[in-house]
Formats: structure tokens, C-alpha cells, sequence
């Protein structure tokens, strides 16, 4: 056996054993013949394909197939809030405090979080005119940015959004990545509709805030738009389930894990046992609370895949005539 041949053995174990013991010796033998001479390993575009294909063949024998879909709807609606929630800051990082007060700014900017908010537009943007490639890698590239802005803060000197504003943003756009490339038209215009629809509210709402109720304005807003997102995707879940097609209930799983997080000082308030409404948990109880919904949200997914499979849950397959799940 050659170091080649070892290596696609040892990517086909992402596969199912008893699809391994049918087809293992085709899919390999496939491989094989395609490569060229000489070659000892597999191409990053053939693992990613059997990957792929070994988790599409898991999800097949969990009865789960409704999961990746289910996921690319869960990163729309991400994408779609990632792109509301930059519009609403982008508008308010332009509002600064008079210079006679002496609080420092970025620039003519309230902090560094302007250069996380501009390159969510830029995404949103090419999403309606570039989907595909050219927009996952803007929304990946706005991920970084926002990743980023502590550390811009931190060089330059100057203010920065808090972790409170940064985290979920983080946790939407991670999901965001999984976006459909071949949205309809109507989907792909939600992100850019979203960001006008956010700087609108910002503008309506008189947000004049100064850096010093940055925190004041994300403990009310943030959770909103959380409570916002999760009723959007419950009566998505609900109207597809009508029609028999379980992928609203995996968006909503999926999501759980950004709403969470946009109310996670709220949830940690709760566990400090201070009255909803205006909770001020202490920095512990928000790092612990942050920690353990970042940690069990993104664990729902396989153990809901795992109860499918317990209780024998079919699948549901598209109509060959009518493309309708049934």
C-alpha cells in the first residue's frame, strides 16, 4: 500500500463503516486513478470532498439530512442580524463627544469598532452583487476584523466597543460562513437591506451616545435583537414544519448559541440572582456565563443528530417531481 493510498483510507473513516466496507474500495480506487504520478498526498480539495461526503453520509444514516440546510437557512438569518446590529453601530460611532470634554475617539470616530462595522457593510454589499467565494471571504475577513478591534484599540489608544458588543457579533458572523452560495435574489438582498435597516433604527431611535454609554445602550439593545432573531426563526421553523421540512428546527438550534450571547448578561444576571431588567452581573459570573453558552450551543447540534438516531426519526426526502419534502 502506498503513503497516497494510506492517507485517502485514512480520510475515508469520515464515512460511515458500513458505507467504508461497500464503497471504500470504489472511492479510493477513484482517487487513485485520478492522481497524478508521484503524488504522496491528497490535495486539500479531495479531503475537504471526502469530508464532505463522509458527514453527508452520517447525517443520511441519522436521519439528520435536513441538518445542512437546516444550518445554511441558521446563516442567513445570522448574517442577516451580523449586518443590522453594524449598520446601528456604524451610525453611532460617528457620534463623538464634544472635543472641550476631552474623551479620546478614533480618528472623527467614536472607537476602533468602525473598522469591524465597515467591513460588515462591505460584506453585506458583496453578497447582493458577488455571492460565492468573493462574499464568504468578506464575511470571514469582517469576522477577523471584529476579532481584531481589541487589539487596534490597544495599539492606537483608543476606545473600543465592549466584549459585550464583540462576542456575538463574532459567534453570527462564525455561523454566517455557512451562507448558501446560490441565494435567490430576495435572500441575497436581506444582509444590505438589514445594515440601511439598522443605521435607520439607529438614526430614528436618537441614539447619541458617547462612549461612556457604549455598555448602557448594548445591555437594551443587544437582547432585543436576540429576541428578535430567535422569534424570526421559531415561526420560520414552525410554517416549514407545516409543510413537513425539519429544516427551521436545526436553524433554530444553530442560533441558539448567538442569541445566547447577545443576552448573555442578562443570563448572567439571572445566575447573580439580580432582578431582569437591569442586571449587572459581576465580570466572573458574564466570563463563566459567555464561556458555558459558547461552549454547550455548538455541542446541540451533534447530541440532536444523536437523539435522531435514537429514536429512529426518517429523514425527510425531496419529491423527485416537485422538489417538495414530503
Amino acid at each position: 500500500m502506498t503513503g497516497l493510498e494510506r492517507r485517502y483510507r485514512q480520510l475515508l473513516r469520515a464515512y460511515p463503516a458500513g458505507y467504508r466496507h461497500e464503497r471504500g474500495e470504489e472511492i479510493v480506487g477513484t482517487y487513485l486513478d485520478l492522481a497524478a504520478p508521484g503524488r504522496r498526498w491528497p490535495s486539500l480539495a479531495e479531503a475537504a470532498d471526502l469530508l464532505r461526503g463522509g458527514l453527508r453520509q452520517r447525517l443520511r444514516a441519522a436521519g439528520a439530512t435536513d441538518l445542512v440546510p437546516g444550518v445554511r437557512l441558521a446563516a442567513l438569518l445570522a448574517l442577516t442580524t451580523a449586518t443590522f446590529l453594524a449598520g446601528y453601530w456604524m451610525l453611532v460611532e460617528q457620534q463623538t463627544s464634544p472635543a472641550q470634554w476631552g474623551i479620546p475617539t478614533f480618528g472623527p470616530f467614536l472607537s476602533a469598532g468602525v473598522v469591524a462595522w465597515l467591513g460588515w457593510l462591505v460584506a453585506a454589499l458583496l453578497v447582493l452583487v458577488a455571492p460565492g467565494r468573493p462574499s464568504r471571504v468578506a464575511i470571514a475577513l469582517a469576522v477577523l476584523a471584529t476579532a481584531a478591534v481589541p487589539a487596534i484599540g490597544l495599539i492606537t489608544n483608543a476606545p473600543r466597543p465592549p466584549l459585550l458588543v464583540l462576542v456575538p457579533q463574532i459567534a453570527l458572523g462564525t455561523l454566517a460562513l455557512a451562507v448558501d452560495h446560490h441565494l435567490p435574489p430576495p435572500a441575497r438582498l436581506l444582509p444590505i437591506a438589514a445594515a440601511i435597516g439598522g443605521g435607520a433604527f439607529a438614526y430614528v431611535s436618537g441614539h447619541n451616545l458617547y462612549f461612556g454609554a457604549y455598555r448602557g445602550s448594548a445591555e437594551e439593545f443587544l437582547p432585543a435583537a436576540g429576541a428578535v432573531l430567535l422569534v424570526v426563526a421559531v415561526l420560520l421553523a414552525v410554517g416549514l414544519t407545516m409543510r413537513r421540512d425539519r429544516r427551521g428546527g436545526w436553524a433554530v438550534t444553530a442560533l441558539l448559541t448567538p442569541v445566547g450571547l447577545l443576552s448573555v448578561h442578562i443570563l448572567a444576571g439571572a445566575v447573580d440572582g439580580v432582578a431582569s431588567g437591569a442586571p449587572r452581573p459581576t465580570l466572573p459570573t458574564l466570563i463563566a456565563t459567555a464561556l458555558t453558552v459558547g461552549l454547550l450551543g455548538p455541542a446541540l447540534l451533534p447530541a440532536a443528530v444523536a437523539l435522531h438516531r435514537r429514536r429512529g426519526i426518517p429523514p425527510s426526502q425531496p419529491c423527485p417531481t416537485c422538489g417538495a419534502h414530503r
